[in-house]
């Protein structure tokens, strides 16, 4: 198995640790059940649903809530019927899909969202709206959007400063800004149920001290099968953004991906970073926070 993650500072888009920079900066893979997170906005922003519509699928209905927290690819193979291609496209292309995430970040590679939907024999916009199938996303391209929604908006170009010098003369650099406040605190119930009873619950198994709001996703390509998690915490100290990226074998699926992440907020917990000041983080390496001590 190998692995990525990143961590992210949402108030400002700061990279705050990159582990495996050369599967970070890669072009990425398909986004499997994360690219739902994109279409729930979609359909938020365009009055199709609310987080607690019902909506009928075979035999059963389901509300976004449930439906992000379980990742069900039905509900969102509906919700990407009633889009159409080119309101998904629109607003995955507004929340970063498709360009660059970074600034001047040196061996940042492209991920691209494609200009024409999947032929209808592969499943089609519905398929690209439930598995991302098509698609190339980063963990730079995720985390990014995920920064937007943890600040309620604000999409940044993410930084990554290598040395206390540079993190604290940093100066935030914003790429758009999504009028998406309004619709974040539903997109959170889904985001919340992923750890609490949905695809991501076994994050709950390592750590339970504070809120956090996340979305799994599992595929495969050609025999390899790909695990993510895109999550924020919340503390009084602030949010941090995480994507956990797997590839490999079997064994390799977003729970996973989110268990590891439980481990990662663990071990912050046990060294007091959610304790430490704004002042005190900007000041100390990125390198203490992706081994897992203090920042």
């Amino acid at each position: 198995m190998n692995g990525t993650a990143v961590v992210i500072n949402p108030a400002n888009g700061r990279i705050l640790a990159m582990v495996n920079q050369k599967l970070a900066l890669s072009p990425g893979a398909e986004p499997c059940s994360t690219i739902k997170l994109s279409v729930a906005l979609a359909a938020l922003e365009e009055g199709i649903v609310t987080s607690d519509t019902p909506v009928k699928l075979a035999g059963f209905k389901m509300n976004m809530t449930d439906a992000l927290a379980k990742s069900n690819n039905l509900y969102f193979e509906e919700l990407g019927r009633e889009l159409g291609f080119d309101r998904v496209r629109h607003y995955a292309m507004q929340f970063g899909l498709g360009e660059l995430a970074g600034y001047n970040i040196a061996g940042e590679q492209l991920g691209t969202y494609p200009d024409q939907p999947i032929a209808a024999s592969e499943g089609g916009v519905a398929k690209m709206c439930s598995f991302g199938q098509g698609v190339q996303m980063t963990p730079l391209q995720l985390g990014a959007f995920v920064a937007a929604l943890a600040n309620g908006g604000t999409l940044y170009y993410l930084q990554h400063p290598t040395t206390p010098e540079e993190a604290a003369s940093l100066e935030p650099k914003v790429k758009r800004t999504l009028d998406i406040a309004k619709f974040v605190p539903q997109m959170q119930d889904g985001m919340a149920g992923a750890v609490e009873y949905g695809t991501a619950r076994h994050l709950r198994d390592n750590f339970q001290e504070l809120p956090v709001f996340g979305k799994t996703g599992t595929c495969s390509n050609s025999g390899t099968r790909y695990g993510w998690f895109a999550s924020f915490s919340d503390s009084p100290q602030g949010s941090l953004v995480t994507v956990f990226f797997l590839t490999g074998g079997r064994a390799t699926f977003g729970p996973r991906a989110a268990e590891l992440t439980g481990l990662f907020y663990k071990s912050l917990w046990e060294h007091n970073y959610f304790t430490t000041t704004t002042a005190q983080r900007t000041q100390q390496p990125a390198s203490e926070l992706a081994n897992g001590t203090s920042n």
